[in-house]
């Protein structure tokens, strides 16, 4: 028995509401999982944030230096504390990576202000302490491990942007500690900023070559 004119327009709006009926369902599902998903990211972040400070509060020996200056500079600069922390600087930043012999403060700093953290190292710490130290930097990371030949208050010192931590032993669980609350920090002049495609060079190839200026034309 063929179907009425009448009937099929019924059974046609039916299977209109209905399909209209999934489309707004399938709606209501994605809105639902894509407010749920940000939620958990935002308080994955909040939760990152919160255990980071939690962290940073927790971490022995800390030291905090405030009201650090992050001028461009082409003169030397008379660093205090040392390692230095943070403070005026050389427009060219720091490869990170890890160095056998020491690196320009100035050029250091400069890679602090975008997050970096320097391990540095009395020049005759012993070869295992050094490869320790030298482990925690990989691809990519924003690290600078150096020997030091200036004024050294303890044989390891790690710092961070206005942060610095005095160490005895390459060992020392606090080093990574360290790492986790201020490596790539937000709370830097310039966060997200380059630690890379800059200055490969040690203290003494610098030199050799006629200085970071010489290299730059005095930037």
């Amino acid at each position: 028995m063929s179907e009425s004119k009448a009937a099929r327009r019924r059974r046609q709006a039916a299977e209109r509401k209905a399909q209209r009926l999934r489309q707004e369902r399938r709606r209501r599902i994605l809105t639902i999982a894509g407010a749920s998903g940000a939620a958990v990211l935002v308080l994955s972040l909040v939760g990152l944030g919160v255990y980071r400070q939690y962290e940073r509060s927790t971490i022995e020996g800390l030291r905090t230096f405030d009201e650090l200056t992050n001028d461009h500079v082409t003169e030397p600069v008379d660093y205090d504390p040392e390692p230095p922390v943070g403070g005026d600087h050389h427009a060219v930043w720091q490869n990170c990576g890890v160095y056998e012999e020491p690196v320009s403060a100035r050029n250091a700093v400069h890679s602090l202000e975008h997050g970096a953290v320097w391990l540095t190292h009395e020049p005759d710490l012993p070869e295992k302490q050094r490869e320790e130290l030298a482990s925690l930097y990989s691809q990519g990371s924003y690290v600078i491990v150096s020997p030091y030949d200036g004024e050294m208050p303890a044989p390891i010192v790690a710092s961070a942007w206005g942060k610095q931590l005095r160490l005895d032993d390459a060992t020392d669980e606090r080093i990574s500690a360290f790492l986790r609350a201020y490596e790539r920090s937000s709370d830097v002049p310039e966060p997200g900023a380059a630690c890379s495609n800059a200055l490969d060079l040690n203290r003494a190839e610098l030199e050799e070559a006629g200085g970071i200026d010489a290299l730059t034309g005095g930037m």
